[in-house]
């Protein structure tokens, strides 16, 4: 059998001579240059490299208020019960991804906040109405958190009230601070 070749433009970019042999051998494919008609015009540009997305900044801030647990005088302050002592408020930015922001402890506050918010319940939701909660008193500690949290605005609110309460605040210590810190 003879030998016949056939020619064909690929992707107008490279032309491939296909040779035909007896039916025992193969056909080889062998590729060619290709004639500067073929060539497409104008060049196709070059592939971008692709773009990062810039890293992710989770920014929230803390405020935390403390007032007087109890008005009677230490002596007659029930067990358990601190008399006296002023209110305090103090608020703190934290962000996250990179860490940073004014609160003492970011790196360890956004950990606390990157496992709360992985968990089974969202942080930032309060206690549902029908929960059956420890009727236990974690002191008068209150907590706001506003801000944005993996692209979703966040505005929740804290109190040490009861076992639920105390638990969800608990849950994101040391983003709010934890019992020795608010003197319990």
């Amino acid at each position: 059998m003879p030998r016949r070749r056939n020619a064909a433009v690929l992707a107008g970019t490279a032309v491939l001579a296909t040779v035909l042999t007896p039916a025992s051998a193969p056909a080889v494919a062998v590729p060619t240059a290709a004639p500067a008609s073929a060539r497409p015009w104008p060049a196709p540009m070059p592939v971008p490299e692709p773009v990062m997305p810039a890293a992710r900044q989770d920014q929230l801030t803390i405020t935390v208020s403390t007032s007087p647990e109890g008005v009677a005088a230490p002596h007659t302050a029930p067990r358990g019960v601190r008399g006296g002592g002023a209110p305090t408020r103090r608020t703190h930015t934290l962000d996250c991804h990179p860490a940073g922001g004014t609160h003492p402890d970011a790196p360890a506050a956004c950990d606390a906040v990157d496992r709360a918010s992985q968990g089974p319940r969202d942080p930032w939701q309060p206690v549902p109405e029908d929960a059956m909660c420890a009727q236990i008193h974690g002191g008068p500690a209150t907590a706001r958190i506003t801000g944005v949290w993996r692209g979703q605005r966040v505005d929740a609110s804290f109190r040490r009230t009861d076992g639920c309460e105390i638990a969800r605040w608990n849950a994101l210590v040391p983003a709010l601070p934890g019992p020795e810190e608010l003197g319990e």
